[in-house]
């Protein structure tokens, strides 16, 4: 628990908690763009052994996820990130990327990666402050106007 009344942990995306605000972000990418250009895991690729899934409680309540898929040996993908509009604009998002930083660091990745939508600025600014930069497509992704590349380095393993 931390000041804001958030806590974060590791958590199965089997869980209702999970699959209900999975459900939520499935609804709003949709609405946001057309489905070729979702690249959405569902709860059982989330459930899978190279995924870490990570769940945010505001006071108790679920508020938003995370999760963390390994691209390799040495670099991870941050995957649907989501928080719920009610509860935005209380740090859970940055919490949430903290998570996952740590996480890859134990995993000795030295990279993130994340695709994103250009229709989301506030998840842009967010990625941003975070220390994630742009980059070029990856992974099974393709080039897209409607998707944006992330890049973070993390630091070099000893």
């Amino acid at each position: 628990m931390n000041a804001t009344g958030v806590r974060v942990e590791a958590a199965s995306p089997r869980e209702p908690h999970a699959r209900a605000l999975i459900g939520e972000l499935d609804e709003y990418l949709l609405d946001l763009y057309p489905p070729e250009t979702n690249y959405l895991l569902d709860v059982e690729a989330l459930a899978a052994p190279d995924v870490r899934f990570f769940l945010a409680y505001l006071d108790g309540q679920a508020a938003g996820c995370a999760a963390l898929r390994r691209l390799d040996a040495d670099s991870g993908e941050v995957k649907r990130m989501y928080v719920r509009p009610e509860a935005r604009g209380r740090g859970i998002g940055a919490l949430l990327l903290a998570a996952l930083d740590r996480e890859a660091r134990a995993q000795s990745l030295s990279a993130l990666y994340l695709e994103t939508g250009a229709l989301q600025p506030e998840a842009l600014g967010l990625f941003e402050r975070a220390g994630f930069v742009r980059c070029g497509v990856f992974g099974e992704y393709r080039d897209d106007p409607r998707s944006l590349f992330y890049r973070k380095a993390l630091a070099p393993r000893p």
